[in-house]
């Protein structure tokens, strides 16, 4: 589905592309990897936001409102679990990306994709779960 290009086509920019470490999470082996908490310490200095400390997620860090949640395609996805559900996408093609759900089977995926590119909608996994057929 080369053919649909989408609407807009302006640049994504990320204002920050690393995750938020977890206060003193560089310590402990247990904390490690995980995600952000808020300090909630009396005397934390992340909380208090002191010089020179791991910076804590705000508002600021938001993406344009333009460009959030669209991937690097230029389209936004939609979950879709059946041929009505694509149906939805007709009028919004050009901004909206069809991606097909992990629990369909492969005949009602066949079915979708085919209904996709009559509609000219965009289908992230069109080639997952799909064998070609061997008639020998």
């Amino acid at each position: 589905m080369a053919g649909v290009t989408p609407l807009n086509k302006k640049t994504i920019v990320k204002k920050r592309s690393k995750k938020f470490a977890r206060h003193q999470s560089d310590q402990f082996m247990r904390i490690k990897n995980s995600s952000w908490r808020k300090p909630k310490g009396i005397d934390g200095r992340v909380r208090r936001r002191f010089k020179g400390a791991v910076p804590m997620p705000s508002v600021g860090y938001g993406s344009d409102k333009a460009t959030r949640n669209v991937h690097p395609h230029g389209f936004k996805s939609v979950v879709v679990s059946n041929v009505s559900d694509l149906e939805m996408l007709m009028m919004h093609n050009r901004t909206y990306a069809a991606t097909v759900a992990h629990s369909v089977s492969s005949r009602v995926r066949r079915d979708i994709i085919a209904r996709a590119e009559q509609l000219a909608v965009r289908v992230t996994n069109a080639n997952a779960k799909l064998r070609s057929e061997e008639d020998a």
